[in-house]
């Protein structure tokens, strides 16, 4: 099983619950795609996977413009992890494949 395909993503933020979908698909060890949010989508970018565990960013403009960067762990039809908020800080991001 691999990060390919689409995934429903949460964010537990100090603003509440950020939802998103993020699609994504691997070539080796290199991850591609896009995450797709109410407020717009962004390329993922910097993708990497390295066996059940992934890194990427994507650029954001809203509700401020910043770089989010995940770190996360796929165990089946599941991801667990963190995602770094530029300057706010790291919060907890769960998701499952869509």
């Amino acid at each position: 099983m691999s990060f390919d395909g689409t995934w429903n993503i949460e964010i537990s933020s100090p603003m509440g619950a950020q939802k998103a979908k993020v699609e994504l698909k691997t070539e080796g060890d290199a991850l591609t795609g896009q995450q797709i949010a109410d407020a717009g989508s962004a390329p993922v970018q910097n993708g990497k996977v390295s066996g059940d565990n992934a890194t990427w960013s994507a650029s954001v403009t809203s509700p401020m413009p910043m770089t989010l960067e995940f770190d996360v762990t796929r165990s089946g039809d599941t991801l667990s992890g963190k995602v770094k908020a530029g300057s706010f800080g790291s919060f907890p991001v769960k998701g499952e494949r869509a």
